[in-house]
């Protein structure tokens, strides 16, 4: 009785420490694949930006640029000018997985693997799903690279649950996937989804579904998100168009990191990106992401991204006119945001670039959000907050955001250029749905198994700290009987 009863006060004790502000602090909470100075890597994110903007000027200043075919494609986009010069590059696919920057950097995909060439739009089967579809792909343990026939539109029957080491590399067919559920990211690695479109995901499930060749697990109802992440890992999205999702259209939750997400073109969507499972999820504070050169377009309202914890990047994205505001947050998320354009709606209510959400302004002046080389038009203002002093030790990795000699956004017409899906409609202008749908956080009722619920957010509140002083002293209390029971005075 008395150990089962050291473990329950354990248990509760730590549980109830969730509610207090300082926690993260206490615990210093990290992720074992978070890069140990985020701050560095926003750095070389910068650098490579400047590289390849200084050969793009210095190759279209000589005489010979009007006969060089490189200076037609370069643009200064560090990703796009490492493969798009190529005149074979479909004939050298794999090189595309060493063109990530940022916090995705690492994702390999399929690199290495065999190509998959997806021949079959349908998807009749979750269990058994057959040869040839996008589904028996990306099950498959061996890393594949994932390719398409031809182009085609994948109605999916319910989500579309992705294995480790997977490419899925739509490049040279206008590949679209819709339906029901979408793409899950759940306790992956190495995963790069490239040049698709994903739109009018709807939630389903409470359904059986193949995740591997060995495994099928039930699935209950998912929420309808464009792309989901949860609990991954070295995950790279890049030159997708994304729109008209019940839910969010990039959701990463519950301790996923190392994440890169560029290139996209956004639009008709509400919440657009959550980042972060819920204020008191610790290990979210290890989160980090980049976004960068990405077209936030028409028809969104917030979210660009919505943030707890963690660091992100926001660098040389093109944000337009949203209902709400661009970038909001909770529970002290670090924001580096360097070199966007934000133009704001004509709604005089709506300029403000940034929002901190249900949070005193005397609890969020500490948190580091920095705005530096940003352009702000149409009366769009970005509140900045936080310098990083009197941060803690156990908090010290997160205490600055750099922002040293940032990349003018004067270039982002340029940079984002080619955002969205290559070799098409970059956006989803063709999809049918009405505009603004989404909302609601992409939490969960099963952390570590297979389903997916919904869970509403739940705020720090006065009861949370009497319900650890009541816990705390009942069971201190039984802890006291037990003892007398056994003699143990």
């Amino acid at each position: 009785m008395l150990a089962r009863t050291c473990i329950l006060f354990l248990y509760l004790f730590f549980g109830s420490l969730y509610s207090f502000p300082g926690a993260a602090s206490f615990l210093n909470v990290t992720l074992p694949h978070q890069h140990p100075d985020p701050g560095s890597v926003a750095q070389e994110v910068k650098r490579k930006v400047a590289a390849s903007t200084l050969k793009r000027r210095q190759l279209i200043s000589t005489p010979e640029a009007s006969t060089n075919p490189e200076s037609h494609c370069l643009t200064g986009n560090p990703i796009d000018d490492c493969w798009r010069c190529d005149p074979n590059w479909s004939a050298n696919r794999q090189r595309l997985a060493d063109c990530g920057i940022g916090f995705g950097r690492g994702a390999m995909g399929g690199k290495g693997g065999r190509f998959y060439v997806v021949n079959d739009s349908s998807d009749h089967d979750t269990v058994s799903p057959t040869p040839g579809t996008l589904r028996h792909a990306v099950i498959q343990d061996e890393p594949l690279w994932i390719i398409f026939q031809s182009s085609m539109v994948i109605r999916l029957k319910h989500e579309l649950i992705v294995n480790s080491y997977k490419t899925i590399d739509g490049r040279g067919a206008n590949v679209q996937i819709t339906g029901n559920g979408c793409i899950t990211l759940q306790y992956v690695s190495n995963i790069i989804i490239h040049n698709v479109h994903i739109y009018n995901c709807v939630p389903s499930g409470n359904t059986n579904i193949r995740s591997s060749p060995t495994h099928v697990g039930f699935r209950s109802k998912s929420d309808g998100d464009g792309i989901s992440i949860f609990g991954s890992r070295n995950v790279w999205i890049d030159h997708c168009a994304l729109s008209h999702c019940t839910d969010g259209l990039i959701d990463a939750i519950m301790g996923s990191t190392a994440i890169t997400i560029s290139n996209n073109y956004f639009s008709h969507h509400d919440e657009v990106m959550l980042l972060g499972h819920e204020d008191k999820y610790l290990p979210d504070s290890g989160m980090q992401v980049t976004i960068a050169f990405n077209r936030f377009g028409e028809g969104l309202v917030q979210r660009m991204p919505r943030c707890r914890r963690g660091y992100i990047h926001v660098v040389n994205n093109d944000f337009y006119e949203w209902k709400m505001y661009a970038i909001g947050g909770s529970a002290s998320p670090t924001i580096n945001s360097e070199g966007n354009r934000y133009t704001a709606p004509a709604d005089p209510s709506a300029k403000e670039v940034t929002k901190r959400e249900d949070t005193d302004e005397g609890e969020w002046a500490g948190w580091n959000w920095r705005t530096e080389g940003d352009i702000m038009i149409n009366g769009a203002f970005f509140v900045p907050s936080g310098a990083g002093q009197g941060a803690t030790t156990a908090s010290v990795q997160y205490a600055r955001a750099s922002s040293v000699d940032p990349k003018s956004a004067e270039l982002i017409d340029q940079l984002t250029l080619n955002s969205g899906v290559l070799g098409g409609p970059r956006d989803n202008g063709f999809s049918s749905a009405s505009s603004y749908r989404g909302g609601g956080d992409s939490n969960t009722n099963d952390l570590y198994g297979m389903i997916f619920g919904s869970w509403a957010t739940r705020q720090r509140t006065w009861y949370s700290y009497i319900t650890l002083a009541f816990s705390s002293a009942t069971l201190f209390v039984i802890f006291i009987m037990d003892m007398n029971a056994q003699n143990w005075w």
